[in-house]
Order: structure tokens, then C-alpha cells, then sequence
């Protein structure tokens, strides 16, 4: 609300309830930006903030779906204006149903209103929202008030995490730790990825998260050289290595992981110097996550770290480095996607990209090495957070990563 105009107004709606077909819809998940801001995670709910307006009760306002014995009977228990209080503080709570009559009385006062557009660097929604819905129906019955933009006031804010998220992701890459460390003993030449998947989510589940932070990546063989592989149907092959991109999720916010192991628990000679090849590249790059780096200089710095590893694998040479493409180097045969993002309340988090990074900002840490000639991908990822001074703090530093030490419990 300090970021805000005079006289403006912010408006967060919930997300929809996306249905499937006949009466069946997928489990609701709640728009980040209202829990972010309110800790409401409730299909239509509609947060209000104004902090100019004349009436101080109306300079933060919650609107919730109105409840009663029916709703509670088939759906479960939905929040009174008391419980709407109780999680969010928030002391002036309306129906859903006052919405409209309360709101035009608060854009009489309002010069300004602060739509939340989806600005994400990566979003490819296609599917008309919640939000995209109020914000049409608000520029037809306001057309003389101006525009603001919430996403760079959120991208800056939740960019930088507070000590309470903090916590909660750590408690997320333990779950994840526990869902990894169960696989080291059930992986075996014969067993399927999904099979896989159903002991993760099991190990999940049974520690208090609703799931998988993202749609999990289980690819064996070959099958590792697709970067976002989410059929998880094959068979695992003895001799072969597995690429696990999964993590769990805990109280909204995610966890992301990717290890790649061997199928019958040795790595073979080119396994191990490709695997420790990218290990390398992830301990290099992360040292370099510290506040004041920039970005796009951050990539270029990874480009280089691996470029020198896949020299040493023999997979470029100095003729492939002298010829290369300025705008894309010859290390991105082998190693295509960036190295970090984000990660909080959307495993592909909010957070400013173009200013120097600074503390307490969450990144994974992943890079790769994919070789379909040789059917070989090997992935490696951390999620780390950056400290006001020295190296950054890895939330997965209990996760078994070396290659001994992966190859001794897989033996056990």
C-alpha cells in the first residue's frame, strides 16, 4: 500500500474453479498474489486495498463468499467474516453479494485503480481468468478512472521473502529430501517411472503436503533429453541413468529438486564425469548468487563455467567455441535452458530480473548436460537462498547429491 498512488485503489480476485467436464472440476488452487497478500485461500474472494479512502474500515477490505448450513454440508466449512479476520487480519469482511454496491462507493473517491495483470516473464495463459474478467467489466463501468499496474509492486515484494516464508520452504525441501532419500532404496533396473512418482507422492502426502510442488519429471534413459517429460510411463533399464525433476509443496509454497541416478546404482565411467561435470557447473554458479549480481551477467558467467566442462568431456572443441553464434554459444547444444529462477509461492516465482539481485531472494541452482547421442541427460538443482554476505544458504544442503554417497545408499 506504500508503493500505491494517491487516491488509488488495488483490486486481487481469487482464481476460478476450472472444471473438466459433466460436474467434474480440478482442485482449487488459490491466485498467489491474494494469499500472498491476505493468506485467504478460498474460491471467490476479492481483496480491496485503498489506503486513501475517507472511511479508515474501508482502506482494507476482504470480500468472501457468503456461507451457510447446504454449502457446509456438501462442500465443507468456508470462512465466516470471523475466520476471514482471523487469517487475515483484516477487520472489515462483506459478502461477495455487497461487492458491487460497496465497491462503486469506493471508486467515487478513487482517481486510479491497480489492475493485476499477469506480467511473469514466462506466462503463456491463453485461458480467460478471474481477474482478466473483472478487469474488462471495470474499464466498461470506469472508463474515466486511470490505470496502474500491481505486478511490479509484487514482483519487487515478493521477490525478496520474508523469514517466515523462509521457513516454510525449508520445510518443503525437507519433505522433498524425505520423498528423495525413500527412492534411493526402491529404484531398481525393471521399475517403471510412474511407479516411481506413486512412492514420492506417498512419502509427500504422508508428511502434511498436499503434493508435487509442479508437475513431477520422471525420465529414464533417453527419455531425459526431453526437457519437460511428465508421461512418467516407461521402464527403467539397467544401465541406463534417471533424470527426477520433483518436489513437494508445503502450505502453498514450493520446493524444486532434480537429481539424476543411476537405474542400478553404479554410475558408469561416463556417467560419473558427465554427472560430476554438472555438479561442478552448480557449485561454480551458485557461488556467484550474491547481492549486486546482475541476471543476464549471472547466465553469461554460467555460460562460460560450462563451456570449460563440456571441453573436458570432449563434447566441444576449440574450433566449436572460435565459430560459435554470439547470440547462442555452442555450449547451448548440450546445455539449452537458463540456469536459475525464482522460487517461493510459484515454483516459477516472482522476483525482479533486470535489477542487481539482493538478500533473502530464493533461486534454484540447475544446470544440465543432455547428450542424445550418447541417450544420457543429467540434471542437477538446489534451491538456495541469498545472504547479505558469503555464499548463499542451499535449503537442500541434507539432500544426497555426491556421487559416492548416492552410489552407498542406493547399495544399502
Amino acid at each position: 500500500m506504500a508503493r500505491m498512488q494517491p487516491k488509488s485503489i488495488a483490486v486481487f480476485n481469487s482464481n476460478d474453479i476450472y472444471p473438466i467436464s459433466a460436474d467434474a472440476t480440478l482442485p482449487f488452487e488459490q491466485h498467489r498474489d491474494i494469499f500472498y497478500l491476505s493468506g485467504a485461500d478460498q474460491e471467490e474472494t476479492i481483496l480491496v486495498l485503498f489506503p486513501d479512502a475517507i472511511d479508515a474500515k474501508h482502506r482494507e477490505v476482504l470480500f468472501v463468499r457468503e456461507t451457510n448450513e447446504h454449502i457446509a454440508v456438501w462442500e465443507g466449512e468456508k470462512l465466516s467474516k470471523e475466520k476471514a479476520t482471523e487469517v487475515s487480519e483484516i477487520q472489515s469482511i462483506y459478502w461477495l453479494s455487497d461487492f458491487d454496491k460497496v465497491f462503486f462507493d469506493l471508486m467515487t473517491e478513487a482517481e486510479t485503480i491497480y489492475f493485476n495483470t499477469n506480467e511473469h516473464y514466462r506466462q503463456a495463459v491463453e485461458l480467460q481468468t478471474r481477474e482478466d474478467r473483472f478487469i474488462m467489466a471495470c474499464k466498461q463501468k470506469f472508463p474515466a478512472h486511470g490505470v496502474a499496474k500491481s505486478f511490479p509492486i509484487l514482483q519487487e515484494i515478493r521477490g525478496v521473502k520474508e523469514a517466515e516464508e523462509i521457513a516454510l520452504m525449508q520445510t518443503a525441501c525437507d519433505i522433498t529430501e524425505k520423498g528423495f532419500r525413500r527412492l534411493l532404496s526402491f529404484i531398481k533396473p525393471g521399475v517403471w517411472e510412474y511407479e516411481i512418482e506413486a512412492e514420492l507422492l506417498h512419502e509427500f502426502v504422508r508428511n502434511r503436503s498436499k503434493g508435487f510442488a509442479y508437475t513431477p519429471i520422471i525420465a529414464s534413459g533417453n527419455n531425459a533429453n526431453v526437457l519437460h517429460y511428465i508421461e512418467n510411463n516407461q521402464q527403467c533399464h539397467n544401465g541406463d541413468m534417471i533424470l527426477m525433476d520433483v518436489a513437494a509443496e508445503y502450505a502453498n509454497y514450493s520446493s524444486d529438486l532434480t537429481r539424476t541416478i543411476p537405474v542400478n546404482g553404479k554410475f558408469t565411467a561416463r556417467q560419473k564425469a558427465v554427472y560430476n561435470a554438472v555438479l561442478n557447473v552448480k557449485n561454480e554458479a551458485t557461488k556467484l548468487l550474491v547481492p549486486g549480481t546482475l541476471w543476464a551477467e549471472y547466465h553469461k558467467e554460467c555460460g562460460k563455467i560450462m563451456t570449460s566442462e563440456l571441453l573436458g568431456l570432449g563434447l566441444l572443441d576449440k574450433a566449436d567455441i572460435q565459430n560459435e553464434d554470439p547470440n547462442w554459444p555452442a555450449y547451448k547444444k548440450y546445455f539449452m535452458h537458463g540456469t536459475s529462477h525464482h522460487i517461493g509461492l510459484n515454483t516459477h516465482d516472482y522476483g525482479e530480473l533486470k535489477t542487481p539481485m539482493k538478500a533473502n531472494m530464493v533461486f534454484t541452482v540447475e544446470p544440465g548436460i543432455y547428450i542424445p547421442e550418447e541417450k544420457m541427460g543429467v540434471r542437477i538443482e538446489d534451491d538456495v537462498v541469498i545472504q547479505e554476505s558469503g555464499a548463499p544458504f542451499n535449503l537442500m544442503k541434507n539432500i544426497p547429491i555426491e556421487v559416492e554417497e548416492i552410489e552407498e545408499l542406493m547399495a544399502k
